[in-house]
């Protein structure tokens, strides 16, 4: 061999390695809804955010898989099932724990991490072992947003100081609804005041609820913390704007759709944290070892007047409350 293509075959062999890396796959996690793409804008913006804190950028060194359930939460487990089949590295369960539990049930023989926005405690829920050491392949964030209904029934009985009925919308397939249906009656009778329910767990449900909540007269409005209504907020907001209804619920687009007053713990630092926690375990640190995270900061957001009959979207603010 002559000693020019020695020498070649020598900086073509030392390159190798380069070549490897550049054209092995970055790895991929799966974004798993149970609403839609529009409607989480938002959220994706501060997921990405989080990601970023790690040092992952979507279409840099990572992509993301997202999976839409665009309201209908039968197609989860299905979802799920597909982002499992292509070997994620991470899911992230979105809005909920119906969305976690199908994450869970989809990895049950795999060990793809999953990092999920809970509602509730998880515990309870039996997503995780404890807060402090998750155990398994689940870890994430907790908002507690269901064991905030007794302080949003408070600051509804004070806003509409009138209304001896407080009216209440649940999904009945929620899995806290009955016991926190409970407590809220409880509640509403130490501020001498009755809760009146109504269920829906469709756009078409919670048409008939607002018709029967025309009919009755309202004089306010509280409705219970739940995935599906939250995807809805925004339209939820504007039928109780349209009907004068004095209303209150746990998500911000609710205000942005002309609802009076949403109450919570601030979704959007959710995101951001369930990302930082995803760019973490990319990096090689373990969801059982990661403790669940707590909220932080609460919003207090109202729109700027009262409501009326009108189809033009509120100015809103924000504040930070206390939680108790």
């Amino acid at each position: 061999m002559k000693r020019r293509d020695f020498i070649t075959l020598l900086g073509g062999a030392a390159a190798w390695p380069l070549a490897a890396q550049a054209q092995q796959p970055m790895p991929a996690i799966g974004y798993l809804s149970p609403s839609t793409a529009p409607a989480s804008a938002h959220l994706v913006k501060a997921f990405r955010q989080g990601l970023g804190e790690t040092g992952y950028v979507e279409g840099r060194n990572v992509a993301i898989e997202y999976r839409w359930a665009d309201g209908q939460n039968d197609r989860l487990p299905a979802l799920a099932a597909e982002l499992a089949a292509r070997h994620v590295a991470v899911i992230a369960a979105t809005r909920g724990d119906t969305t976690a539990r199908a994450a869970k049930a989809a990895t049950a023989t795999a060990t793809i991490p999953i990092v999920f926005v809970s509602a509730s405690d998880p515990v309870t829920g039996g997503l995780v072992a404890s807060l402090n050491r998750p155990g398994g392949n689940l870890t994430g964030v907790t908002r507690f947003s269901a064991e905030l209904m007794p302080k949003r029934l408070q600051i509804l009985s004070e806003v509409a100081a009138d209304a001896t009925v407080i009216d209440l919308l649940v999904n009945p397939t929620g899995a806290i609804t009955v016991s926190s249906t409970k407590e809220l009656e409880t509640v509403a009778h130490s501020l001498g005041r009755r809760i009146r329910v109504h269920t829906a767990i469709d756009r078409g449900d919670i048409e008939t609820a607002f018709a029967q909540l025309k009919q009755l007269r309202a004089g306010a409005l509280l409705i219970m913390a739940d995935a599906y209504f939250g995807g809805q907020g925004e339209w939820i907001g504007a039928l109780t704007l349209r009907d004068a209804i004095p209303a209150l619920f746990s998500a911000r687009n609710f205000a942005a759709g002309g609802g009076l007053l949403s109450y919570d713990s601030s979704e959007s630092d959710a995101y951001r944290q369930i990302g930082n926690y995803v760019g973490r375990i990319l990096k090689g640190e373990k969801p059982a070892e990661l403790p669940v995270m707590l909220p932080t900061k609460f919003e207090l957001v109202s729109i700027s007047r009262p409501p009326r009959r009108s189809a033009s979207p509120c100015r809103c603010r924000s504040s930070a409350a206390p939680t108790r």
